[in-house]
């Protein structure tokens, strides 16, 4: 078990080393980032190479240079380390789309565009585009069980999902489907905006539909309906989609740690069944925002009851989770100034004076890796250890109300194993999508 997976210390209101201190020290260990498109850059990243899990960050939803790096690094670990799974903070039946072209499984059944629906950029843009055309090119160069899956974690595609588990049912059962349509539609009125669905149940006495669901996730766990193995498991990560989501509909109306919690569990759970799977030895890479993938009980979250996927892949793991952060001081990011709005190119204002990023700019490296897991490097993780401020931005940025909205506490040492330091940063470049986007709700006031 990791030394460090312990409950971190509370916030006391004392902030680390004076101003100079701090500063100086990271300045001593940061290692300066390559060109990513150097072997030098690759390498910097190898001492991650033995891990099980390595959760890769980033504290915007927007950002050119995290989309990037975070390619840079998943590539360098997959061809030279044996890693066969990328999980994304995205939704299963989407990404199921892009992993059937990237290890050519044939054609999608669906007529959904992958990653159409609100904030259609954060994962339809160019910088996954390039990397989603190399892992193609790259798989083709493997046999097919070898090849490296593109996998979603998350839990809002409700219609979608519903829409896989018929399909693959008409394929193979027709009883069953007939069964799955009878037990679904409970949710088929609420489909298109699952959040009206947890209203009615948690205010106005509506009936559950919990059981429908469980019977029908219970039915694909038992029955072994085809010799397709890959459609068997994606039509049933699609029934567990359904059956969370249903509940974290139901938990948005009881309390925000509830139903955050609820999709974090979910999204930790669906990598746990990806690696066992993938069979043993799988090795796993997850795309996913810093308040995802930094362990929550070393911030505010953790601290008023959330917890998140790097807290649990550490607590799973131990040593064998790596948790990589990733953050900036100012720039430009893609995000939305409220949920289902109109996306544009807004500019991120300058870190606040008594912010970890701040410490990172006084250091005075542009671009850095900063790695403190290593015990020589005791004194730099004690000095991170220490409550700072923390910016995060998902698809919502509001610079007006940026220290409320965008800010949380942070110990930093204890969050990460290594930040990723970028000091100025460019927006994403979205691609285009056909039609209109449908309303999902996200958790505020993120939008992460």
């Amino acid at each position: 078990m990791n030394s460090r997976a312990k409950e971190p210390r509370r916030a006391r209101g004392t902030g680390p080393q004076s101003d100079h201190g701090l500063p100086a020290l990271l300045r001593r260990y940061a290692e300066p980032l390559p060109v990513l498109e150097s072997a030098a850059f690759g390498e910097l990243f190898d001492r991650y190479a033995d891990a099980r899990v390595v959760l890769i960050g980033e504290a915007t939803h927007g950002t050119r240079e995290f989309y990037r790096t975070r390619a840079a690094i998943s590539q360098r670990l997959i061809t030279h380390h044996g890693f066969s799974i990328v999980a994304l903070e995205a939704d299963w039946p989407d990404a199921g789309e892009i992993d059937r072209h990237v290890r050519d499984l044939g054609p999608s059944t669906t007529r959904q565009r992958a990653f159409s629906r609100f904030p259609s950029w954060m994962w339809r843009n160019i910088e996954v585009c390039e990397f989603t055309r190399w892992l193609h090119r790259y798989n083709r160069t493997l046999a097919a069980d070898q090849r490296v899956e593109f996998r979603g974690l998350d839990v809002y595609s409700l219609r979608n999902s519903i829409s896989e588990v018929l399909a693959y049912l008409d394929r193979t059962d027709a009883r069953l489907a007939h069964d799955a349509r009878q037990r679904y539609g409970c949710l088929t009125p609420w489909q298109d905006d699952p959040a009206l669905y947890g209203h009615f149940v948690e205010r106005g006495h509506e009936a559950s539909c919990e059981e429908a669901v469980v019977q029908q996730l219970n039915t694909l766990l038992n029955e072994r309906l085809a010799n397709n193995h890959e459609a068997l498991f994606s039509a049933t990560q699609n029934a567990r989609v359904i059956r969370s989501a249903e509940q974290y509909y139901r938990a948005m109306y009881r309390s925000s740690a509830a139903s955050w919690n609820l999709r974090d569990r979910h999204m930790f759970d669906t990598l746990q069944a990806l690696l066992a799977h993938r069979g043993a030895g799988a090795k796993a890479l997850v795309w996913a925002h810093n308040s995802h993938i930094g362990n929550a009980a070393a911030t505010d979250m953790g601290w008023r009851g959330e917890f998140n996927i790097g807290q649990l892949c550490r607590m799973a793991y131990g040593d064998d989770a790596v948790l990589i952060g990733m953050s900036t001081d100012r720039g430009q990011v893609v995000a939305a100034d409220n949920w289902d709005g109109d996306m544009g190119i807004k500019d991120v204002r300058p870190s606040l004076a008594d912010s970890w990023e701040q410490q990172f700019l006084q250091a005075g490296i542009p671009a850095s890796l900063t790695d403190w897991r290593a015990p020589e490097r005791e004194e730099l993780h004690e000095a991170l250890s220490e409550p700072l401020l923390e910016r995060a931005i998902g698809v919502i940025y509001r610079p007006a109300t940026e220290r409320q909205s965008h800010y949380f506490q942070a110990l930093l040492g204890d969050q990460f194993d290594a930040l990723i330091w970028h000091e100025t940063t460019s927006a994403v470049t979205p691609l285009p999508v056909a039609g209109g986007l449908s309303h999902e709700e996200d958790t505020f006031p993120f939008g992460v």
